[in-house]
């Protein structure tokens, strides 16, 4: 049982003994859950973080992402980096160029970036589609990896890569590499809670597992709000509502004297 917060060496340390495991997080609930599953990364959004955020989970690993297009300047990534640490963050994400993350890195801050499938860069690889599936496509993987080391970043993202060159990659770098999509030849298997939760409506991406039908739930619990708000509405109509109990009583002296007041 984790007794304690990792640390970047900590993480890195377990690179190539195990698998972790790391989830995106969006709720104080989802993060409590995450903590007590034993679930060892969380990601999350920069605003989840905060007091309220490590008393749920005091001891995942926390990476807040830097999202692309958020932020323009080098400035503008330190100071929300710092911001993000300051609340709580462990690591940030930062898919941004090589400059601005090794900027990040000569300031200290914990960098995890991205290679294969970069959902907003997708459009230089072809779309929303996997990425490495040809020898110079995977060699264009590797090479920005190398890049990655040589910026600074401690750990990357790699998402909808074959598995093979994943592995292979994987085992060549000093990065960290967390698979979404990606095999179990990494250091690390990453969802997105939602599509664990089966919340996601619509498209489910072919890596993601469902272990529960919440939207289901959530829809079975929205007819069950129609009906009680609708059952207020009748209630409201017929005069069922409000009835003795919800009212505040009076004396019957103390409401004849304010009749009197009021009435002369």
């Amino acid at each position: 049982m984790k007794s304690k917060r990792p640390t970047v060496a900590d993480i890195l340390a377990l690179k190539g003994k195990r698998q972790l495991s790391m989830l995106r997080v969006v709720t104080l609930e989802e993060a409590e859950a995450a903590e007590k599953a034993g679930i060892e990364m969380v990601s999350v959004p920069p605003a989840l973080l905060g007091p309220a955020f490590r008393e749920a989970a005091p001891t995942v690993f926390a990476v807040p992402g830097l999202e692309y297009g958020d932020f323009i300047t080098a400035e503008e990534y330190l100071r929300a980096a710092f911001q993000a640490m300051r609340a709580g963050g462990d690591a940030v994400y930062c898919a941004a160029s090589l400059g601005i993350i090794r900027r990040l890195r000569d300031e200290g801050i914990p960098v995890c970036s991205h290679v294969g499938l970069i959902p907003s860069k997708a459009t230089w690889t072809g779309g929303f589609k996997a990425v490495g599936k040809t020898a110079e496509s995977a060699l264009s993987i590797w090479m920005a990896v190398q890049a990655l080391e040589e910026a600074g970043a401690f750990a990357a993202e790699i998402e909808v890569v074959p598995s093979e060159v994943a592995a292979i990659i994987s085992a060549k770098t000093s990065l960290f590499m967390i698979s979404m999509g990606a095999g179990a030849g990494c250091d690390a298997q990453y969802l997105f809670a939602d599509d664990v939760l089966g919340q996601t409506r619509g498209h489910v991406p072919r890596h993601a597992k469902t272990y529960r039908n919440f939207a289901a739930e959530y829809d079975r619990l929205q007819q069950e709000r129609i009906a009680a708000f609708r059952e207020f509405r009748h209630d409201v109509e017929s005069g069922a509502y409000p009835a003795d109990r919800h009212n505040v009583g009076v004396p019957a002296d103390e409401l004849a004297r304010f009749n009197t007041m009021i009435n002369g």
